[in-house]
């Protein structure tokens, strides 16, 4: 099985994702530091603040590159395969005979990048493919649209041959 790699506006995208997040992250840890910690004096409460400080910086410039590396995707006319992860990877295999619904949708990071996620609806969840190219996304959510029609065709005409 042939799996795509993203793209590097993906990368670009999951850096900025990232940081804004954790700038949000290190925002709040120090709001709680000063309007709670500071004024009673907790020394174990600052070295834990600090530690998450010094944890998320380390992640906002880490994190993207794993995330980026470790992210493929391969669909073929069985199934949709989605491998991703940071510290631990997850693996998503979704036959495409089960799908029931396409989603193609971009945020405001992804609008700025160029980048789209198709999410894809099965009786069993939803599994999504992330930072795709808008293109790509577009002929991917195409291409299992044809596919689907497809096998719904081919479902009926069975069906109709059973009656």
């Amino acid at each position: 099985m042939k799996y795509e790699k993203l793209s590097k506006q993906a990368l670009g995208c999951m850096y900025t994702a990232e940081i804004l997040g954790d700038i949000i992250f290190l925002v709040i840890i120090g709001a709680v530091n000063y309007f709670w910690l500071i004024p009673k004096d907790i020394g174990m409460g600052k070295i834990i603040s600090l530690i998450l400080a010094v944890y998320t910086v380390g992640a906002m410039l880490i994190e993207p590159y794993f995330r980026y590396n470790r992210y493929r995707y391969s669909i073929n006319e069985e199934c949709i395969d989605i491998q991703e992860g940071y510290l631990f990877v997850k693996r998503n295999i979704v036959p495409i005979e089960r799908l029931h619904k396409l989603e193609t949708s971009k945020g405001p990071i992804d609008q700025l990048f160029h980048v789209a996620k198709v999410k894809v609806t099965t009786a069993g969840g939803d599994v999504t493919l992330r930072f795709l190219e808008e293109e790509k996304a577009e002929q991917i959510a195409e291409n299992l649209r044809k596919r689907i029609n497809e096998i719904v065709k081919e479902q009926r005409e069975e069906d109709g041959e059973e009656d």
